[in-house]
C-alpha cells in the first residue's frame, strides 16, 4: 500500500486531503496530522475586532472536514527525515513511513522576534488580529477605548494576506465614524513597502483611497524595535512612529519544524518549484498553501487554486505521467473598503491586478478595483463557501488559472 502523509490540516492541507481521497486508489493509505483538533477560517478574525463576526463565526472542528478513509492524527510533528522518507510525531513517540509527502504546515506570526513588541504591553495597548486571540483581546480592548493616534504596522514581508492591514485600517476609519469620535482618532499605516499599494496600476485605481478616509502612509518604514513603555516603534534609520494603540502584524515564519528538519529557508518557507510545487531536492515532497516560498501571496485562494492545479497533477505524477497544469500563481483578494463596500484585485505570477470584471466579463457580477457593495456581499458570503465547499474539495465554478477576460489592459 502506498503511503501519503499530509502535515498541516488548514485550507491547503484539508483541501489535497479531500481532492486525493476521492482520486487515488484505494491502494493509497492518506494520513493528515495537525497539532490542533480546530480549523479557524482566517480571513474571519479581521472582523472581529469590529464586532462583524463573533467567535463561533470562524471556529468549527478539522474532523467535519476529514473525508472517510483519511486517518487524522492530532499531534505536534517534532522532525521530518527526507532521506528516511519518515515523519517523527511528538505525541507517543511515534513515527510514520511516507511515499510521498505534502507539506501545509502554514505560516504564524513571531512578535518574540521583534524587541518589545510581546513584552508587558502585549494585548494591553499592543494587538495582533492574526490570531483569534489577539483579534477577541482587540474587540473587547476597542469596545471602551477613547481615541488617540492607532498605529497600524507591518514589521516585514512576506506576511499572510497582504492586504488585511490596509482592510483593518478602513474599517477602523468606517467602525470610529459610526461611534462619533473619528475626529478623536489618527490613523497610521507603518509598512516596510514604498507605499500602501506598490503595483502601478493598482495604485493608479486606489492612490486617493486612503487620502480620502484620512488615513496617512509612513513608507519604508522596517522596524527594529518597540519601546513599549515610551510607546513607539524605532526603524532601523532611528525613525520614530509614536502611538497610543498599536495594531502589529508581526513577522511571520513558517513552522519550527522546517527549521529542526533542514528543509527551509530563513524564514521556514519549503522550497518548491512555483509551477509544480515540487522540491528541488527531494521529488517525493511537496509544499502547498502558506508552508511554500511561492513568489506570490500567502492566501487562502492561492491554496485554493494551487490544489485545484496539483491534486490532478499529483495523480499523473504518482505513475510516472507529466504533469498537465503549471500553476501561474493567481491570487484574488477581497479588499474591505468599509461602509458596506470592497474591492477585487486579480492577479498572478506576471499579471499585476487590472480593472474589469470578476468573473464573467463584462457582467461581474464583481468589480475590479473598484468599490462595490456586491464586492463586499461577496466576501461576506464566501464564509459558507469556505465551510461547505472549499475545505471539502468540492469544485467552484471559477478557473484555476488566471483569465485575462474581462480585464482592461490599458487603464
Amino acid at each position: 500500500m502506498k503511503q501519503l502523509v499530509i502535515l498541516g490540516a488548514g485550507t491547503a492541507g484539508t483541501m489535497v486531503a479531500n481532492r486525493l481521497r476521492r482520486a487515488l486508489a484505494d491502494d493509497w493509505r492518506i494520513t493528515l496530522v495537525d497539532q490542533s483538533e480546530t480549523h479557524y477560517y482566517q480571513p474571519g478574525f479581521l472582523f472581529i475586532p469590529f464586532g462583524i463576526y463573533s467567535q463561533r463565526d470562524v471556529v468549527k472542528p478539522e474532523r467535519d472536514f476529514v473525508p472517510p478513509g483519511v486517518e487524522f492524527i492530532v499531534s505536534p510533528i517534532e522532525l521530518i527525515e527526507p532521506e528516511r522518507r519518515r515523519v517523527w510525531l511528538s505525541k507517543d513517540g511515534r513515527s510514520l513511513d511516507y511515499d510521498f509527502l505534502v507539506i501545509a504546515t502554514g505560516t504564524h506570526i513571531r512578535p518574540d522576534q521583534t524587541p518589545g513588541l510581546a513584552e508587558h504591553e502585549w494585548r494591553r495597548s499592543i494587538f495582533d488580529f492574526y490570531t483569534l486571540e489577539g483579534a477577541v483581546a482587540l474587540a473587547k480592548h476597542l469596545r471602551t477605548w477613547k481615541g488617540g493616534r492607532l498605529v497600524v504596522n507591518v514589521v516585514d514581508n512576506p506576511i499572510k494576506c497582504p492586504v488585511a492591514p490596509l482592510e483593518f485600517l478602513m474599517l477602523a476609519d468606517w467602525f470610529f465614524r459610526e461611534r462619533g469620535m473619528r475626529d478623536r482618532v489618527e490613523l497610521i499605516y507603518a509598512t516596510p513597502l514604498s507605499g500602501a499599494f506598490t503595483k502601478p496600476i493598482a495604485a493608479k485605481h486606489l492612490s486617493n483611497l486612503l487620502q480620502e478616509k484620512e488615513i496617512q502612509v509612513v513608507p519604508d518604514f522596517m522596524v527594529e524595535r518597540v519601546d513599549p513603555d515610551a510607546k513607539k516603534l524605532i526603524s532601523y534609520d532611528e525613525q520614530e512612529v509614536a502611538y497610543d494603540l498599536l495594531v502589529s502584524v508581526p513577522l511571520n515564519m513558517g513552522a519550527e519544524v522546517i527549521a529542526r528538519s533542514g528543509l527551509g529557508d530563513s524564514l521556514n518557507y519549503v522550497a518548491v518549484d512555483k509551477h509544480t510545487f515540487v522540491s528541488p531536492k527531494y521529488p517525493e515532497i511537496f509544499a502547498l498553501g502558506d508552508a511554500a516560498a511561492l513568489p506570490t501571496s500567502k492566501a487562502g485562494s492561492v491554496a485554493h487554486f494551487a490544489v485545484e492545479c496539483f491534486a490532478e497533477n499529483f495523480v499523473h505524477y504518482v505513475e510516472g505521467l507529466e504533469m498537465p497544469h503549471k500553476f501561474d500563481g493567481h491570487a484574488n483578494c477581497f479588499i474591505e473598503s468599509g461602509f458596506g463596500k470592497a474591492l477585487l484585485i486579480d492577479f498572478n505570477y506576471d499579471v499585476e491586478p487590472l480593472p474589469g470584471h470578476y468573473p464573467l466579463p463584462g457582467i461581474g457580477p464583481l468589480t475590479l478595483l473598484k468599490e462595490s457593495e456586491a464586492n463586499h456581499w461577496g466576501k461576506l458570503m464566501f464564509r459558507w463557501v469556505y465551510w461547505h465547499v472549499l475545505l471539502k474539495g468540492r469544485p467552484l465554478p471559477l478557473p484555476a488559472l488566471m483569465s485575462m477576460a474581462g480585464k482592461w489592459q490599458h487603464n
